[in-house]
């Protein structure tokens, strides 16, 4: 059931929040004086932990992001409440990232396509209403979605999802011209998760805070923009 949380603090409705990336979020978002409405899969993350150092001031709701029903019933749980910040968090990778594109299976290609691409747009077409007008709409993306940048290839399936989710952010964009939402895609840097393995160049430590910094000056700036972690605009 839902927390009764403060209603005059800042809210954020982060998706994907249990671990990594997400969880480390919340706890920036929690630091800065905001409450989180968090989403995980399943009991027992550190999202859970998390929510009983800041009790009050972070709501756990179940969502995965590939099953439209849940979409559904998460956007009717949330029916009538606004938010400052919608921020959606999903990445995976096929079970060989090095592949070319003409080696990835059919399968991979499809569950990687689905996750990183097609359901972080379902989320945000689905939950962009519980949203304020002079709201932010974020997505994660990844440096490796920019076609200019992309000079040495690799990760094909991966950069190709996030280029992917990159464009249809455009298209979304286009549909909300005129509108006083910030709209950020979001490059956090390669980072030492799960995803980015123990040999990435950053720590969470030295990429969320400053991430979280970055979303939180771009409210009521109107428009989308290509962001890293630090600020710096990224060539699409």
């Amino acid at each position: 059931m839902p927390l009764s949380i403060d209603q005059h603090r800042r809210t954020i409705l982060l998706i994907g929040a249990s671990r990594g990336l997400g969880h480390a979020m919340a706890a920036e978002f929690l630091k800065h004086g905001w409450n989180v409405v968090g989403t995980v899969r399943g009991a027992g993350t550190p999202l859970h932990d998390l929510a009983d150092e800041y009790s009050g001031r972070l709501e756990i709701e179940i969502l995965d992001i590939c099953d439209p029903g849940q979409i559904a019933a998460l956007r009717d749980r949330l029916s009538g409440r606004m938010f400052d910040m919608l921020f959606v968090n999903a990445g995976i990778a096929n079970r060989n990232p090095m592949q070319t594109i003409g080696e990835v299976s059919t399968d991979d290609f499809v569950q990687v396509m689905i996750t990183n691409s097609l359901s972080p747009m379902r989320v945000i077409e689905s939950l962009e209403p519980c949203v304020s007008a002079t709201g932010l709409i974020g997505v994660m993306s990844s440096g490796q979605g920019s076609i200019s940048n992309n000079e040495t290839g690799q990760r094909e399936l991966y950069r190709g999802s996030k280029a992917a989710l990159n464009m249809f952010m455009r298209s979304f964009a286009a549909r909300q011209a005129g509108t006083s939402r910030a709209m950020v895609v979001m490059a956090p840097g390669w980072v030492r998760t799960d995803l980015g393995g123990p040999d990435a160049r950053l720590s969470i430590e030295e990429s969320v805070p400053s991430l979280v910094q970055v979303l939180i000056a771009q409210q009521e700036t109107p428009g989308l923009q290509y962001l890293d972690y630090l600020g710096r605009t990224v060539p699409w």
